[in-house]
């Protein structure tokens, strides 16, 4: 099984390419650049090198969000083009599911966080066990402190995942009860290899999708949609 895998829910753009358990190819830049100018680079570029056919893939994997919103449009776009020329189907990934496959077999909880802006954060809280993630708390856009109840309730040791780290670190560290720790550099933030291996689990499920039905989970409006409806109600 071929797996060509696109994440670009945040700063990070990263394309991957597996083949069954080999990881053949990942690209990954956290740098300051429009998806909209090197993802489709980034994969050409894993195809030349490795020789590998894009025609050979069985399968799509998208990080679906939540996350930037121009980020998932691109993503998604990207993913529903190549889909839809290659006559391949689409495997949505939560990106906070895939970002937990970045942690494997640990007993500790594992908690990605990306930074959503207004003291907000997208999370879930996952269990990586046997090579697979389990959902513990279905992925959200909450408060930080709000999360942070949650955490200290389970009472479980927690690792956290994602670019919320720096933004929350402090608050994190001054009011959580139990004990955690933080990834280290090559595992805290978003990975193509990741979003492959969380789509080969849905893959052999049988849960994949037509290019066109394919959209991003937002979770939340954008800032357009919410100053509008701002506006709206002040006009009311």
């Amino acid at each position: 099984m071929n797996i060509l895998a696109i994440e670009t829910s945040s700063l990070v753009a990263s394309a991957a390419i597996v083949s069954d358990d080999i990881m053949i190819a990942e690209y990954t830049m956290n740098y300051k650049k429009t998806h909209s100018q090197t993802l489709l680079p980034m994969i050409d570029e894993i195809c030349k090198m490795t020789e590998f056919d894009i025609q050979n893939i069985d399968a799509i994997a998208v990080s679906a969000g939540p996350g930037s919103f121009t980020g998932l449009r691109i993503g998604s776009a990207t993913a529903k083009g190549l889909g839809l020329a290659l006559n391949k189907p689409l495997i949505h990934v939560p990106t906070l599911e895939a970002m937990a496959y970045n942690i494997f077999d640990t007993d500790k909880l594992i908690c990605p966080i990306m930074d959503a802006r207004r003291s907000q954060v997208y999370t879930g809280i996952y269990r990586s066990q046997n090579g697979e993630v389990e959902t513990v708390a279905n992925q959200c856009a909450i408060a930080v402190e709000e999360l942070i109840n949650i955490l200290n309730g389970l009472n479980e040791e927690v690792i956290f995942v994602g670019d919320g780290i720096p933004v929350f670190k402090a608050i994190l560290d001054k009011e959580l009860k139990v004990k955690h720790l933080y990834a280290p550099a090559q595992l805290n933030r978003q990975r193509a290899g990741s979003v492959a291996e969380a789509g080969k689990h849905y893959y052999n499920k049988g849960m994949t999708e037509r290019p066109e039905e394919h959209k991003p989970d937002y979770l939340r409006p954008s800032q357009a949609e919410r100053e509008y409806a701002e506006k709206n109600r002040e006009k009311k």
